[in-house]
């Protein structure tokens, strides 16, 4: 392994499990000090012990406990040089559907949330002349998918805010986001345990399958690394493809073509 984070003092949300510990693991295999941050003390802990880091327990919903985590984990790691904004819920069902209490959890863990990551953290960037801001956002956030109403708007408004805090935050502190497709987390189990809709959703992919967290880890590492020094505002889909299908031109062309429909 490289040590390209070698100095760097990274805090990640919803890093006791997917797509979060495998960023813990590697900003950590690459020199960066990291700090776990979850709402589950024991996967917060396990996770800090396997990258020999720091486990914070924290609702990312809870402002002024996220403002005392992060000042803590930046004093407890000589400085803050990183922030990953992961921690992240979903849930589907028909929109109309959806009780107060069920959207007012999604947009407070996704967007919330994530609002609340960047607010603590900026200042302590700012201050120290340099920072790198990755927000995991979903695919949801740039296609609308059916039954994923709240989650979708929850994530089409980390897209914008990752925008916002791009331009107010620049010149040192850069703020981008990744967008997931079906990436094997524990939040998608139910969807990759089931043969039939594991199989719909790949067929639906031109790289024929789900993608891994570390596969998104990967992105993320690169955002917040100097080979992207030049880059802030931008959305990277990480997705096998799957938007790249045209629904009603495909159905156009098979028309024309004779094709059966699938």
């Amino acid at each position: 392994m490289s040590d390209r984070f070698a100095g760097r003092q990274v805090l990640v949300t919803g890093g006791g499990s997917g797509i979060g510990a495998a960023c813990c693991r590697g900003f950590a295999a690459e020199g960066a000090s990291v700090t776990v941050l979850d709402r589950d003390a024991a996967r917060a802990a396990s996770v800090a012990a396997e990258v020999n880091g720091r486990a914070v327990t924290v609702d990312v919903r809870d402002a002024d406990a996220m403002r005392a985590a992060v000042d803590a984990a930046a004093e407890a790691m000589g400085g803050l040089t990183d922030l990953v904004n992961n921690a992240g819920v979903g849930m589907a069902k028909p929109l109309v559907s959806y009780t107060d209490k069920e959207w007012a959890l999604l947009i407070g863990v996704n967007l919330t949330g994530t609002f609340h990551g960047i607010r603590a953290a900026a200042p302590i960037m700012v201050a120290a002349g340099r920072g790198s801001i990755v927000n995991n956002a979903s695919l949801t956030g740039l296609r609308p998918t059916r039954g994923e109403g709240p989650y979708s708007a929850a994530k089409a408004g980390v897209l914008n805010l990752t925008q916002t805090a791009a331009l107010e935050l620049a010149p040192n502190v850069r703020v981008n986001a990744v967008a997931p497709g079906l990436v094997h987390t524990p939040l998608t189990d139910i969807v990759v345990a089931n043969d039939e809709w594991r199989a719909a959703a790949e067929s639906g992919t031109p790289l024929g399958r789900a993608g891994t967290a570390e596969e998104v880890a990967a992105v993320i590492l690169f955002l917040a690394s100097d080979a992207a020094s030049y880059v802030t505002g931008q959305t990277v889909v990480v997705d096998g493809g799957s938007v790249l299908p045209s629904l009603q031109s495909d159905a156009l062309l098979r028309a024309i073509s004779g094709e059966p429909r699938p």
